[in-house]
């Protein structure tokens, strides 16, 4: 599995100009690099220096000089030399530093940068163009710079002042140095098509090729490296949003200071540094802006946050005089490691950094992912700016070509703006061969269905949720199910299941079949019969496919259940921007299995029938989607997700014995920080409008056994589950609830013992229409709220862990002990 997800995808640039100076920038006295020098050329071409202080810039003139400046430092400028390509530069401190400048209206930074604000709307080519496209070439590689490794792992012999002696060489480093050298750890290829047309910005992807995979992971395809625009009011940086320093009250949050004049493109600019004022927040952004001296325009941008990990992004920029305007060009983004104290895994654990300090409080000596870095480079070219912009399937943000994954070399040699250099050819014959010898491309594929919970075997996916499960009323339920996959077809699906409870000794099933209408939005129509228990007033959102669980905490404690008969026919569709939909007709002819009537206009209702339609939306505002030459897929999930769901009754259709609205309401809000923390929120609202029995209303997810002491008790915690509230406690018509938790950064304590710690605190509120109508089960109502909060020790040992909770407020218990809940928790970490 390790080597597995080291697979990613790098490359580097080869300059092809006649002339080229390469070398690196260092402090005069502590000799550690800088990064984001500016570097100039006798001939006027510049550059900067990347985040490890390196450079490489090329002219079609000869090179005789080179001149360095960095914030803070003096210039300095010195003579090339013949057959001389690598040069390490030195700058000498000033006196005067950076952040001894205090921001006042004496700055004449601020002068400039308030001009950029008031001038963003007619720079913005997305708002002063109409339309716009263009094609770009993405090349993105994970590698490491061989010259950085230590070189004495080469040498079997040491000399030092007295003798020379053998060393004994780490053949982990010696093997990574041997195989850096050759070829990347994985790279990538990308030729896009960008239109805009003047309300959106559509990316259609005409080729793309993987190394090591014969179809690509989509998913990386799509990953939000950088804002594409510098004039967005959030700049984003590795999927995390920051406040834009050029946004309309950056004033507030960013220090300026004006360094240099630099000509770009024959117009002089001017080189202004910023940085957030609050110095002590954690990867706080920073950068340098070139400003065009004349219309305030960005003509160039440096983003930088340097923390855990150190991410940069560059924008560069074409002065176009007939537009009079700076159009992208190109831009470049890189990942290196930062300064950390724990492992870091990101991009889904595709690149790992190992932290910086051992269990035992002392450095470590450095290993390979230290000299890792990502790379992803984009050049813009074929830009049209005149002719008006027809965007064909506008509702996704990304397009692949059906055709995009088996473009012939011959579309790269036309494309790709410079050729591969031997170690990205190297790269893809070697990474090729060990896919296909290891079987990466299928593994991968298997684990995809693993972790949404089906076993793929040949046209068939095994549903791993049915084969065994346990709950109080059926004891041990043992079955098999599953559904055909697209090696059957593409077009159809069948699908069912069956089961057996050892307990109430009866057989439950479900048949269905479905045929896929369109295409594009992934519209599929079906009709199924299921005859089945499930646990009382429970909120099941039809849009949403339940998430597999190896173990599911809250089931094993059920014990009251009604049975349903149940036939369906349902149409799901994308078909609407960003919302998932599911229209659905039902019949359920409802039993329950515990002591139950409904009284209803003095009729005693003990089973009864419900004709219903139901549509269940899920609205995804800011995730992206990408439609694949399979189907779409949500390729960039992002939060808030809102789903929405409302029932009606049918009166007098198939039978129906109750007239009612049912309408469901959940909001989920999730954000995972760079330093690993994290918080969710999540608000669940519904009510029910007319006559409907106790099973189909809300209980609020109770999680508590109604035993006498708290060891009794102790069981395993759900994801979303009231810990403290008792089974059948409260019922309710109508509810709201609200949950907060948040995860701190692991807590060392000895040896391997790191335990997350998680705060939960948990609200509800609710009532009951007509309570005297439920005869059958004692219950109480929400109408005076309930509270709980907890702390939760996660994964203390093999991903088990232990939380503490208690219930206060309105609905607390006389017995102190009977407010207490203690449960295991349980969080398994696949590392994906």
């Amino acid at each position: 599995m390790k080597y597995f997800f080291l697979l990613f995808f790098f490359f580097t640039l080869s300059l092809q100009a006649q002339f080229q100076v390469n070398g690196i920038v260092k402090d005069a006295s502590t000799q550690k690099t800088l990064p984001f020098a500016s570097i100039i050329t006798n001939d006027g071409s510049n550059t900067i220096s990347d985040v490890d202080g390196k450079f490489s810039i090329s002219s079609k003139n000869k090179i005789t000089s080179i001149t360095v400046s960095y914030i803070g430092y003096l210039k300095n400028t010195i003579s090339t030399e013949d057959n001389k390509l690598f040069y390490k530069i030195t700058l000498v401190e000033k006196a005067n530093q950076l952040n001894e400048v205090l921001v006042s209206n004496a700055n004449p930074a601020l002068a400039i940068i308030e001009k950029v604000i008031q001038k963003k709307a007619e720079n913005n080519p997305q708002k002063k163009l109409k339309s716009f496209e263009f094609k770009s070439y993405n090349k993105l590689i994970v590698t490491a710079n061989p010259d950085s490794i230590n070189g004495t792992i080469d040498s079997v012999f040491v000399t030092n002042s007295y003798e020379t002696y053998l060393k004994k060489l780490d053949s982990t480093d010696y093997k990574f140095k041997q195989l850096i050298k050759k070829q990347h750890l994985f790279q990538t290829e990308k030729v896009s098509k960008y239109q805009y047309d003047g309300k959106r910005l559509k990316e259609t992807i005409l080729g793309t090729r993987m190394a090591g995979f014969k179809q690509p992971v989509y998913e990386i395809l799509t990953f939000n490296l950088q804002s594409y625009s510098i004039y967005d009011p959030k700049y984003e940086l590795f999927e995390t949003k920051y406040k834009s320093p050029i946004a309309n009250d950056a004033l507030n949050d960013y220090n300026y200071k004006l360094l240099d004049t630099v000509a770009i493109n024959g117009r002089n600019t001017y080189m202004v540094y910023f940085k957030n004022k609050k110095e002590k927040r954690a990867a706080g952004l920073e950068g340098i802006l070139y400003i065009d001296e004349v219309n305030f325009a960005v003509a160039k941008a440096i983003m930088r946050i340097k923390g855990i990990l150190d991410i940069s992004g560059i924008h560069e920029f074409q002065f176009i005089p007939e537009k009079y305007l700076w159009f992208p060009t190109a831009t470049k983004f890189k990942i290196v490691k930062g300064t950390n104290d724990d492992d870091i895994k990101i991009l889904g654990g595709t690149i790992q950094f190992d932290g910086d300090i051992k269990e035992d409080l002392t450095p470590r000596k450095r290993v390979e992912s230290d000299y890792i870095y990502l790379l992803s480079q984009t050049t813009n070219f074929d830009i049209q700016y005149s002719t008006p912009v027809a965007i064909k399937k506008p509702i996704v943000q990304v397009e692949i070509k059906d055709d995009a994954i088996n473009k012939p070399e011959s579309f790269w040699v036309e494309y790709r703006k410079d050729s591969l250099d031997s170690r990205s050819e190297k790269t893809y014959l070697s990474l090729d061969s060990i896919s296909i010898k290891k079987r990466i491309e299928s593994r991968l594929n298997f684990g995809r269905k693993i972790l949404t919970g089906y076993l793929p075997l040949k046209i068939w996916d095994f549903n791993l949720r049915k084969i065994v499960s346990y709950n109080n009323y059926e004891g041990l339920r043992l079955g098999i199910g599953g559904v055909t996959n697209d090696f059957f077809s593409k077009k159809y699906r069948l699908e069912g299941y069956t089961a057996y409870g050892l307990r109430d000794y009866n057989f439950k099933y479900n048949l269905g079949i479905g045929a896929r209408v369109d295409k594009f939005s992934n519209t599929w129509v079906g009709i199924s019969y299921t005859d089945d228990l499930r646990d009382i007033a429970s909120t099941d959102y039809v849009v949403e496919k339940k998430a597999f669980k190896i173990y599911d905490p809250r089931a094993i404690n059920f014990n009251t259940f009604y049975r349903y008969e149940h036939w369906r026919i349902a149409i799901e569709s994308k078909i609407i921007p960003k919302v998932e939909s599911v229209f659905a007709l039902a019949n359920t002819f409802v039993t329950p299995q515990f002591e139950y009537a409904y009284n209803l206009n003095g009729k005693s209702y003990t089973t009864y029938t419900m004709s219903t339609a139901t549509i269940s939306l899920k609205w995804s505002p800011y995730s992206n989607y990408m439609q694949t030459p399979s189907g779409r897929v949500e390729a960039e999930k992002k939060f808030p997700k809102f789903t929405f769901q409302l029932t009606q009754s049918l009166p007098d259709v198939l039978n129906n014995d109750f007239t009612y609205t049912k309408i469901d309401f959940k909001a989920d809000y999730q954000i995972k920080y760079l330093d690993g923390q994290r918080t969710f929120l999540l608000f669940e609202a519904g009510r029910a409008f007319g006559d409907l029995p106790l099973p189909q209303l809300y209980s609020n997810s109770p999680n508590n056994l109604n035993k006498e002491t708290i060891f009794k008790r102790i069981t395993f915690a759900g994801r979303n589950s009231f810990e403290t509230m008792y089974f059948n406690e409260f019922f309710s018509s109508e509810y709201m609830s609200f949950q907060f938790k948040h995860g701190f950064n692991r807590i060392y304590i000895f040896n391997k013992l790191k335990p997350s710690l998680d705060f939960v605190t948990r609200m509800a509120w609710g009532n009951m229409k007509n309570p005297e109508n439920h005869i059958g089960l004692d219950f109480k109502t929400l109408n005076k709220g309930f509270f709980e909060s907890g702390i939760e020790l996660n994964k203390i040992f093999n991903g088990f862990g232990l939380g503490g909770y208690y219930r206060y407020g309105p609905n607390h218990l006389s017995n102190f002990k009977d407010n207490i809940a203690v449960k295991l928790t349980f969080i398994l970490d696949l590392g994906i």
